[in-house]
């Protein structure tokens, strides 16, 4: 059977991702880009756009971190400000379950669902690190082993209140509109090592039952996260073979916690570049690619790993020959990249053996080791890989993220999405008012998630 594919646009956040120094670059902070940015994701029927979080501006070297600088609105203003100016395209938000509270968040998501006719979506992500927290009353408290356990817990609590207001289930009316059918409120009291509430929620079910719920987790605590009560799953693996193995992964961890394989999406984030041939599309995205890891973006990331100031090292030379500082990082603060190197020895010797091998500069090594997956080539191209990666169960489709804002992804709107549409694999209008209706996702039973974490 022919899947559909599902398309995402992340809006690009504080990352190298985007070519600042591009004179199509817009601003980050003025609400035109976002406007702009989320007009063109409508356009092309793309299922939502996605905005990440940023809960502190992060030190390299006890200096903010370059592309740090410019910030970061707050998710809900923006994404509340975009559904009056948008009509179905699904609002994605990525909100920290480890430095909020499950009343503030609901509150905020229902009342967002219920602001875009059925349109929101909770990205849920945790915070490993003290220097995020000195932001916050709890700074540093938690270990890192407890993150998942409260986020459990949060997700679980947040559920309970999305779906603590009684009556009959949501309707539809015959101008397509939803609604709870003679609503009332109804108490919630949930009490455990993390949070001990009780009262009365004070927005009615929302017109998807509740906001859909997303997860970016590659560990087996954050795989089994997802398996438990996302709708969809980010994942960063970039090739055909190993985006296979996370999707069986994945999707074979379902059945444990009583769900089919159509509950659960699984979607990349991906950047792309098109060209008129193979070739032009090659050269451009190395460019791209430069443009993204300037020398001095090089030094951080080089800097990050090795956790020692290597600010007089040659970008354009080998790598150190020192290796990394093993232990806290004391350079690169708040950086999610760091986490990820758990033995960073290991790693340099593994970036060395590949300069060596390929005869690589330090820049050209970083621009190697920080690239994500990237379609390259021609629309006919592109569209045919995607293709391949969705009918292949590589992944249910992708977020694509430009590296232009917010004019960037007009191409992929203009050229590729057409050519997807040919071969009948893609929308050509939405079909439905809400986001779970773009993703195929049937409304949850009450209670279920938060059942299946309890449990």
């Amino acid at each position: 059977m022919t899947k559909q594919i599902h398309l995402a646009a992340h809006f690009p956040g504080v990352n190298n991702t985007t070519v600042w120094s591009d004179p199509a670059s817009g601003s980050h902070i003025e609400f035109d880009s976002f406007r702009e940015f989320a007009q063109i994701a409508e356009a092309g029927k793309l299922d939502f756009i996605f905005l990440a979080e940023g809960l502190r501006l992060r030190e390299q070297n006890d200096r903010i971190y370059d592309l740090d600088v410019v910030g970061r609105p707050d998710t809900f203003t923006v994404l509340a400000a975009l559904a009056a100016v948008t009509e179905r395209i699904g609002l994605t938000g990525t909100i920290n379950s480890t430095f909020n509270e499950p009343y503030e968040v609901a509150r905020q998501f229902a009342s967002l669902d219920h602001l875009s006719d059925g349109r929101a979506a909770w990205n849920v992500v945790t915070s490993w690190d003290a220097f995020t927290g000195e932001n916050f009353r709890r700074g540093g408290f938690l270990a890192q082993a407890d993150r998942y356990d409260r986020a459990k817990s949060f997700l679980a609590t947040a559920i309970e209140l999305f779906e603590s207001w009684r009556g009959d289930e949501v309707v539809a009316d015959k101008d397509g509109g939803r609604f709870l059918a003679d609503p009332h409120p109804g108490a919630f009291a949930h009490r455990d090592p993390f949070f001990d509430i009780a009262g009365q929620f004070d927005v009615p079910r929302s017109p998807q039952g509740r906001p859909v719920v997303f997860q970016a987790g590659d560990s087996d605590e954050g795989r089994d996260f997802a398996a438990a009560a996302a709708d969809v799953i980010f994942s960063r693996h970039s090739t055909l073979e190993a985006g296979q193995a996370f999707y069986a992964d994945v999707k074979g961890r379902l059945p444990r916690f009583g769900r089919s394989r159509d509950e659960l999406l699984i979607m990349p984030a991906a950047t792309f570049v098109l060209g008129d041939t193979e070739a032009e599309a090659a050269e451009l995205a190395q460019e791209v690619r430069l443009a993204q890891v300037s020398p001095a973006t090089a030094i951080t990331f080089l800097e990050q790993l090795w956790n020692r100031d290597l600010s007089d090292h040659d970008p354009d030379g080998p790598l150190p020959s020192v290796d990394p500082v093993v232990g806290e990082n004391t350079i690169a603060r708040g950086r999610a990249s760091v986490r990820m190197h758990r033995d960073p020895v290991a790693t340099a010797n593994e970036w060395r053996a590949k300069a060596e091998a390929e005869h690589l500069t330090t820049r050209e090594l970083i621009v190697e080791v920080t690239g994500r997956q990237s379609f390259i080539g021609t629309p006919a191209t592109v569209a045919a890989t995607i293709d391949e990666f969705v009918q292949s169960d590589a992944s249910d489709g992708f977020v694509l993220a430009p590296h232009i804002t917010p004019g960037g992804l007009a191409p992929f709107v203009e050229q590729v999405v057409p050519l997807l549409q040919e071969r009948g694999v893609f929308r050509t209008d939405y079909e439905g008012t809400t986001l779970r209706d773009h993703l195929g996702l049937p409304l949850r039973d009450r209670d279920q998630g938060a059942r299946t974490l309890a449990g």
